[in-house]
């Protein structure tokens, strides 16, 4: 990984933060062959001091066959990204680049039982849905259920390591960060102008 001291964040509490707010994330684990990964929504924990990482997969697929063998996996959040021009330096002779802020989580991922699968599909949903929503948890009719149980399954993630890359030009005089704000905020693009709100948040005072 990428890492260099000044793109790192050092605030934990920052950095799960972005993993809430990026929650649909890649896993990646060991395949027989070829490494295997799925993108899934999870729900994010803090308990007794440990960080678990919840959601539910398809039963049968390769990564689902791949995490039975090796619940070693790694957990990819992504955040905005967009490309820096060098001609928004003070030197343009100099190499452009691009922004980003991403977060990798390596843990042990367990397989649970179908109450543990109910509880991921109840956490997941009430994430994105309201209460009285009537696609809530609570709406959901039990056969339904009964036959989600038979295709998917739940797992828990206990997270081990996490690092991070918050890119945002932090290796950049002030007057440059400020030339490279202004000119991501014209841009009619979301990454771009998202990266720019990230920059403008971490520029002194």
């Amino acid at each position: 990984m990428y890492k260099l001291p000044y793109y790192q964040e050092q605030d934990p509490e920052k950095v799960v933060a972005f993993m809430k707010e990026n929650s649909f994330a890649v896993i990646s684990g060991n395949g027989e062959q070829y490494p295997v990964a799925t993108q899934i929504p999870l729900a994010i924990e803090e308990v007794d001091g440990k960080l678990l990482l919840k959601g539910h997969l398809m039963k049968n697929t390769d990564h689902h066959k791949a995490f039975l063998k090796n619940g070693n996996v790694l957990v990819l959040f992504t955040g905005p990204h967009c490309y820096v021009s060098a001609s928004w330096y003070n030197d343009a002779q100099s190499a452009s680049t691009w922004n980003y802020m991403t977060v990798h989580a390596k843990g042990t991922l367990s397989f649970t039982d179908d109450k543990g699968t109910l509880g991921a599909i109840e956490a997941i949903t009430n994430q994105y849905e309201t209460k009285d929503s009537p696609a809530s948890f609570q709406h959901i009719p039990q056969p339904y259920i009964d036959k989600l149980l038979n295709a998917i399954v739940g797992f828990t993630i206990e997270v081990e390591t996490i690092d991070n890359v918050f890119k945002l030009s932090q290796n950049k005089t002030t007057a440059e960060q400020v030339n490279i704000i202004e000119k991501l905020s014209t841009q009619n693009d979301f990454n771009a102008k998202a990266i720019a709100e990230e920059m403008q948040k971490r520029m002194a005072p």
